[in-house]
């Protein structure tokens, strides 16, 4: 190991550090946790800290900390949309539990509202909301992770979750008291601040016919069980849809599709998903994005964006 790489993997927790994260959270304090199997694309080298708030005032407790210690870190959601480097992250992963990942609906007259933690699963949402005949939820059917992460990427498909927020309430360790916020939402991005963490979300969706909502949402879910790899460790779309056309066409017309480098594979299956088709790493799946990245560009004259985010430390994992 280089001289290099020693520097960028050396923790940047203090004794004092992980007694006083200990002293708070107790086992929910972890240290040298690998972020491998809270990913989908099952890749990840070790956190610093691994801590996981259970209500708002933990996780208020968590960022007055980060912030007396000037620690860096970084809120770890459903693990659906990012890549982590073999090196691991420094500093403190945030993961929010208990109630954060509580859902409830109520149906009232023409619309139905849920109120969602900021870890609550997509699914759970989804199917909830559908049962009790939120109109448009189906747009949002089988999308992976939690609903603070759909809200920061504003995750959707013909209609984005964007369209159906009334509030959001958010945390940072400047303000870590739960508070209001306004939000503006974009395509496959929104105006939340990079410092705030999503703790709780109200929607709001008209109401119709359940059993309409649910065949809707049927026919959702297996359309896209037909068109994407979902029995697979992935991240979804790796790249954004540029202005009138479609990434998977580009990626698929430069002759993409099972190319391959290490355990990683662009998908025969969707071209815009990489599959870790065994023992992946990081770093094999960061040279493929730029592999396919390069080709778009030299061939079609498009440079694609990147819809996943990469975070931590990239390094040979070999």
């Amino acid at each position: 190991m280089s001289a290099t790489t020693r520097r960028a993997t050396a923790t940047l927790l203090r004794p004092d550090d992980r007694k006083a994260l200990r002293r708070i959270f107790g086992e929910r304090a972890r240290f040298q946790e690998p972020l491998a199997p809270y990913t989908s694309w099952k890749i990840g080298g070790p956190a610093d800290a691994f801590v996981t708030a259970h209500d708002e005032s933990e996780l208020a407790q968590l960022l007055r900390f980060v912030l007396q210690r000037r620690l860096p870190w970084w809120i770890l959601g459903g693990g659906s949309n990012v890549l982590v480097g073999d090196g691991g992250v420094r500093g403190v992963v945030v993961r929010l539990a208990g109630e954060f990942a509580g859902v409830s609906v109520i149906a009232g007259v023409g619309e139905v509202v849920v109120d969602a933690g900021g870890s609550a699963d997509m699914a759970l949402v989804t199917a909830k909301a559908a049962s009790a005949g939120a109109s448009g939820v189906d747009s949002l059917a089988g999308i992976p992770g939690t609903v603070g992460g759909s809200l920061r990427m504003n995750a959707g498909t013909d209609r984005e979750i964007g369209e159906f927020v009334r509030t959001v309430w958010v945390q940072s360790p400047s303000r870590p008291e739960p508070h209001a916020v306004s939000v503006q939402y974009l395509y496959r991005r929104s105006t939340l601040e990079r410092e705030v963490i999503v703790s709780r979300v109200t929607l709001a969706f008209a109401r119709r016919g359940v059993r309409d909502v649910r065949e809707d949402m049927q026919t959702r879910l297996v359309r896209r069980k037909k068109t994407q790899p979902i029995a697979l460790p992935n991240a979804g779309s790796c790249f954004r849809n540029p202005n009138g056309d479609k990434a998977a066409r580009l990626i698929e017309s430069v002759g993409a599709k099972g190319w391959r480098e290490g355990g990683a594979e662009v998908s025969p299956l969707h071209a815009n998903f990489i599959n870790n088709v065994g023992g992946a790493t990081a770093k094999d799946v960061a040279t493929l994005l730029a592999r396919v990245r390069r080709a778009v560009r030299d061939r079609c004259g498009v440079e694609l964006q990147l819809e996943v985010h990469l975070v931590g430390v990239f390094i040979d994992a070999t």
